[in-house]
Order: structure tokens, then sequence, then C-alpha cells
């Protein structure tokens, strides 16, 4: 598991050596193939051929980690493509023969951050080639900043690519600026690189003169080579590294070999006189999944247990959800429940209308399901129970009985015969590994392996009181040197602080109670040590209408700055912070828009956009970006960024699971922009009053 934050070493909740142990067949396994030809990672990441980009987009889903060293720079990148019509990406540079210097990190290689992304704006057909537009290092101190133009055609076993590139693609300045005709200022390109650090140089996008860049890639006979020839659109005149680089030649050649379905190697001469090489990892997370070997539903003619406690049970083992109540109510039985194991609620009512079907009499002609979630009432399925039967019993009765479901959130409060009525929930905890790493600063690499046991204890059914506690097992944080030059309160650059000052800590201890104010209106309220860094009280207001594509949220707190021990000491820092945040499901792209709007832990003020998007398998890209009030205190440009994926871990093993892991990478930790790791958040817990696919999840029901 990886972090690439510069600064932040985020903790993960989940047992990390499982997860482990799934990625590695994933990702190395499998005997040499080739990959599909224009679809290989460039030495900056992203797809393309050695220094220059294609038109080309990895397939949807699809996630890449890449390494090339060309002297005197080694390349590192990450990068996804959430939609088939966007590839992005973050992306370091260490630059061999260039220091930071004594001020930041003495004699540590100096380390450039960058942002890029491509966007398709035609797709290949007969006649017209594939057509792109993209930003390099559009997010950073734009050191290798350039934007592009370029068209890709692939003939047989032939991949041509042709592209106008200005700034580092177009140092070459092959011709005046193509945008002059529209206004003078595309004439000259503004020389004042690396003064904006973490900010978008929209002063420099397109200007300056241009230069043809292009190649094309061979496929071979044996499938896992390709061969690769490319023109330059750089001619290395003002380069970043310590010493000037020379160029012998615009025209680099290469190969990359494919072993197995996610590693790949590459090698080229480039310059006419550098030697390169590279490796790249990658995989398609979007078509994750893996085998179940959950157990089989029951069948419908299993025999009557004529004990509810033991249906209860049963429901719990093979329909994966923690029962509250059985009522009935004439011919109907209504069952409430929280989902456990299942991500998708149709397999939890499939799997269970058959225990039922096998427990009641002949004239119960309906099952009713009530889901909640931490005492909050989300929504009711409702199935007719002949046609479930019937759909079981042959797919061809499927269709009629979806036709007969329907899902509502009107909740029906009137009171029935009480079959069963479970116990209060009470302890859950969980034990594991955590890894948190720092890549991508001035301190080199830092790590933390550490033990975490982490507990809940649930007073009712609506309030828990959370415990979680860290046990470092080994690090290297006492090379944590560098804090960045900032006039904001140090709200978040005491991490290091925070993580090399204990061997074992008290991450977080709060108790947390949930309301419903009203059928569409969610309250949360929280209090006590609410990450590693705070202490405090807060709460959450959330309306989320039922199956709405939009939802509206505010949470307020105030918090006190912890002790670096993580005992119960806290610090003399403290502030108010909360946002006013709207959740809107696009439409377009199964995208997830958030907008945040508040007050920031430095007492900063501005905005955050996340966006991200879900795949059929659970697994979430996204990214996001906060801009506020800061200004140059900010400590690096004006906004932070991040991309990010959540990743369920019912994709790597053959036990079904709710449970997810997240992985972020964050150029830099910074004290602008910093948020509140709020633990819970309302409009995760009432994810279940949108639909979304329901209906397509009964696939797998009919087994």
């Amino acid at each position: 598991m990886m972090s690439c934050a510069g600064r932040q070493l985020t903790s993960r909740r989940f047992r990390l050596h499982l997860l482990a142990v799934g990625l590695v067949p994933v990702l190395l396994l499998g005997s040499p193939s080739a990959m599909a030809l224009g679809s290989g990672q460039s030495d900056f990441g992203g797809v393309g051929l050695m220094q220059t980009p294609t038109a080309r987009m990895a397939p949807l889903g699809h996630f890449s980690a890449s390494f090339s060293r060309t002297a005197p720079y080694r390349r590192y990148g990450v990068f996804i493509q959430p939609t088939q019509w966007l590839e992005t990406g973050f992306r370091y540079v260490e630059i061999e023969d260039r220091l930071f210097g004594e001020r930041i990190a003495g004699e540590r290689n100096y380390l450039d951050k960058g942002l890029d992304a491509k966007f398709r704006l035609m797709q290949e057909g007969p006649y017209l080639p594939e057509l792109a537009l993209g930003l390099r290092d559009a997010g950073g101190t734009t050191l290798f900043g350039a934007e592009y133009l370029v068209a890709s055609k692939r003939f047989g076993d032939v991949d041509l690519s042709l592209g106008l590139g200005w700034g580092y693609l177009g140092a070459s300045g092959d011709a005046g600026s193509p945008l002059g005709w529209l206004d003078s200022r595309f004439d000259e390109r503004p020389d004042d690189f690396g003064e904006g650090g973490g900010q978008f140089e929209i002063s420099q996008l397109f200007r300056g003169p241009a230069a043809l860049f292009g190649g094309l890639e061979y496929q071979t006979p044996w499938q896992p080579l390709v061969l690769q020839l490319e023109y330059e659109g750089n001619d290395y005149s003002d380069e970043p590294a310590g010493a000037p680089i020379r160029q012998e030649s615009r025209i680099n050649l290469g190969s990359r070999l494919q072993l197995g379905e996610n590693l790949s190697l590459h090698a080229g001469w480039q310059r006419g006189d550098a030697f390169m090489a590279g490796v790249s990892v990658s995989t398609n997370l979007a078509g994750l999944s893996q085998v179940k070997q959950d157990p089989r539903p029951m069948p419908l003619d299993a025999p009557a247990q004529g004990d509810w406690h033991a249906v209860a049970n049963t429901m719990e083992a093979n329909a994966g959800i923690r029962v509250a109540d059985i009522e009935r109510r004439g011919d109907t039985i209504r069952v409430t429940a929280e989902p456990l194991r299942y991500r998708n609620l149709a397999t939890s009512e499939g799997r269970a209308g058959r225990i039922l079907h096998a427990e009641l009499p002949p004239e119960v002609s309906q099952f009713r399901y009530r889901w909640q979630s931490q005492g909050l009432e989300l929504r009711e399925s409702v199935h007719p129970r002949d046609t479930f039967v019937a759909g079981v019993a042959s797919t061809d009765a499927t269709s009629e009985h979806l036709q007969g479901v329907y899902v509502h959130a009107q909740l029906d409060t009137a009171a029935g015969e009480t079959l069963y009525r479970g116990a209060p929930r009470r302890f859950d905890y969980h034990l594991g590994p955590a890894l948190e790493q720092n890549f991508g600063g001035p301190d080199g690499y830092l790590f933390r392996l550490s033990a975490f046991a982490d507990m809940d204890w649930h007073t009712d059914a609506n309030g828990w009181l959370s415990l979680r506690g860290d046990a470092t097992l080994a690090d290297n944080l006492d090379k944590y040197e560098y804090i960045a030059g900032s006039e904001l309160p140090r709200v978040r650059t005491y991490i290091g602080d925070y993580l090399s000052s204990t061997d074992v800590g008290i991450t977080q201890l709060q108790y947390s109670r949930t309301a419903q104010l009203a059928p569409d209106w969610f309250l949360l309220g929280y209090g006590g040590l609410l990450e590693m860094m705070y202490a405090g009280v807060g709460g959450e207001v959330l309306y989320h209408p039922f199956n709405s594509r939009w939802a509206l949220g505010l949470d307020v707190n105030r918090v006190r700055q912890r002790e670096f021990d993580q005992r119960f000491e806290l610090r003399d820092y403290q502030a108010w912070t909360g946002h006013l945040t709207a959740y809107v499901d696009t439409g377009f792209e199964d995208l997830l828009a958030k907008v945040s709007v508040g007050r920031y832990l430095a007492g900063d003020h501005g905005v955050t956009f996340d966006v991200s998007r879900e795949f059929d398998n659970g697994v979430r890209m996204g990214g996001w970006a906060t801009f506020t009030d800061a200004g140059n205190d900010f400590g690096e440009g004006s906004f932070d960024k991040a991309l990010y994926l959540s990743i369920p871990l019912d994709a790597f093993f053959v036990r079904s699971s709710r449970e997810r892991t997240d992985i972020a990478w964050q150029p830099l930790t910074r004290d602008g922009g910093a948020r509140l790791n709020r633990r819970y958040s309302l409009f995760d817990l009432t994810k279940e009053r949108n639909l979304g696919n329901y209906w397509q999840q009964f696939d797998g029901v009919w087994e």
C-alpha cells in the first residue's frame, strides 16, 4: 500500500497485509503477453512514446505506476483513466545534479512535482485519427510545463503519432506561435516558470513558439516486444538540470517488453547520447474482481428452523445482514436490518428471501426489507413472494418479479406481531498492520509501520464509542526535518512530530450519535479525540432526499490541537472549522461532484472541488483541489490537490465484504486548505438512499 503524499502520512485502517497478498497476483503474475499497440506508458508517465505523448488513451479504469531514468532525471508517475476521454496523474522528477540546498534539505537531490491531464477530442475512425489535447506539469512549478495537440492513427502493426507542442515540448521552436494571429500575447511565453509552485500557470498556456513532435510504434512478430521511433520537439536548451544538457539528435529509439499482463520494461537511446531504462506496473481497476467462495444461497425447500432467533443468525451468516427485528402484519413479513457483507442490497435481499420462504406459511405473500445504518432509516424494499419464488426456480420469470419489486423511503411504521427482536449490537473490533509512507518531499522516502487496534462500543442503535490505538513497529521518521515556510498557523506541518514523538498513541477516541430529524434530514454529533492531531466537538446535518441526484450537508467543528505524544493533553491552538458541501450525481459517466465551501483549520477560507467515479465493482477513482484566501502564505502556491482511489476489499478476496481501503497521492502537506479528518460522514452513512444500479444487481441473485 502506498500513499505518495509529499508531506502527509495517512493511516490505512484495514488489513493491509491481506490487501498486499491480493495485489501481488493482480499486478505481477501472468505469462508474457502483448500490450495493445500504442497503450504503453511514456517516460513522463501517461500513455505515449518516450519523451512525447500520443493521442491514445488507456482502457477505462486503468491505473499505472511507472519509473524511468534518463540522466540526469529520474521520473516517477501515477496515472489513472477515470473516463474514456480523460487521463490524469501525478509525476515526480528527481534531478540528480541539482540540490534543494542548505535552506531546505541540504545535500538531497531536487524533487519536482507536477500534475498532467490529457483530453480526448476525437476518437479514431476509418479515415480520421484519434485527436487529443493535453497539459503537462500544469499544476506544479512548470519546470517541465508544456501543452500539446496530438493525433494518432494506426495502420496494421504500426501506430503513428504527430503533434504540435508548446513549452517543454516545443522548445525547438520550429515555428512561431500558431496562435499569434489571435493575440500578440501568444507570441511570447513567460520565462518566470518555477516562481508559482503549486499554481496553474494560466499565463503560459499555448504561448510562445511551437515545435512538431511525433513518432511510431511497431508491433514485432514476437508479441511481447514493441519497437519505437520518436522525433522530439524539445532541444534541451532550457533545462532545469544543474548542468547544461547536450542533444546530439532529436531522434530517439526505444523498445517496450511486456512481461505478463501488468508489468512492462522499457529501454531506449535518447538525445543521441543518453540511455533510458524504465518499468511500469499497471492494472485495470474497473475490472478487478475475484471468484467468490461465499456460502451458497439457501435452497427454497430448506427445512424450516422453527426458531426466529436461529433464522436471524442464518440471515447474518448467509445473507450478510444484522437483523434488528422481524415483524409480521397480516400477509406481510418485515425484516429491519443493517447490511454487513454484500456491497449490493439486492444480493442480501435475494438470499434473505430464500430463508424467509422456507420458514413462512403460504399465506404470507410479501417480503419487506427495512434498511438502516447506525440507527438511521434509509429505505424499504418490497418483494412479492410468488414472483420471487418463480424467479429463483426459473430465470425466465426474473423479469416479471423485478417488475413487481418497488423501493421507497416512506417507511410503514405501523406495528405488527414481533417475531424476533435482536439484542443491541455492542462490541466490534479490527486488528492489523498500518503503513504510512511519505514520498515527494525534500526529506526523501519516509515510512512508519505500525500495528493498530480499532474498536467500537455501541451504547444503543444510534450511539457508539470509537477507539483506535497505534503502536510503531519500525520507522525512519528521524529524517523528518524540512518545514515549508508559511505565515499560517502550523495546523498540519507538525505531522512529523506527532508520528515520531511516541511509539504508542491514541489516534482516535470519540463518541458519535445519529438522529433522524425528518424522512430526508439526518443529524450526526461527535466529540472527543477526533483524529491524531485534533480533539474537539462537532456536528453535521444532511439533507438527502430519497434517490435524488443531489444532497446538501453542513458540518461545524470546534477543535483544539493535541500534544505530540497522542495522549490526552492539548496544545494552545484552537479553531472553528466547517463546510457547506453540495453532493451532485452529475448523471454523466457516473461522475459524483462535491463542492465544499467554508473555513479550514488554519483560519483560511475557500472551496474544495472533488470529482470521482465509481465503477460497477465498487472501485472509485477521484481527485480534489482546494483553493483558499491564504495566498502566498499557503506554503507553496495557492492551491492543494490530490488523486485518490477507494478500493473495496471485495475486489481482491474470495469472501464478499463491504470494507474499503483508501489510497491518496498528495504532492505536499500544507497548512493552507487543511481539513479536519472526520471519521464519519452522513453522506457515506446514508449512501443506500440512492438506488444506483440496484435493478442490475439482481443478476446474481437467482443462482
